[in-house]
């Protein structure tokens, strides 16, 4: 699956629009996760067990988008972008939201 972040794949045509695919993810800390990003947070510094998460919840956000585009018959994304919040009052769960413009390109 070809994706970009730009509206145009280099060397490729648009022949096929398809439409707005999405990959949503929302996850919480695992335990271990929690406890070291808490001792993190209050000596400060880098906080890896935290960004080990976002990384993989990044990564399985952008997995869904791709097969919401495969669903739809699509062989590239275009406009590919990620989005992110809090879901929990205390700020625990973070959804991921990976979304663009599934369409079917072509080589020049």
């Amino acid at each position: 699956m070809l994706a970009s972040t730009t509206f145009e794949i280099p060397g490729y045509e648009i022949a096929e629009h398809k439409g707005l695919v999405r990959g949503i993810i929302v996850r919480s800390p695992t335990i271990s996760q929690g406890i070291v990003g808490g001792l993190k947070n209050i000596i400060g510094g880098k906080i890896g067990a935290y960004t080990t998460m976002c990384e993989q919840t990044r990564g399985q956000a952008y997995e869904a988008l791709v097969k919401h585009a495969q669903e739809l018959g699509a062989n590239a994304i275009i406009g590919v972008r990620y989005d992110a919040s809090s879901v929990e009052p205390r700020g625990a769960a973070v959804e991921v939201l990976c979304y663009g413009t599934a369409v079917v390109v072509r080589k020049k």
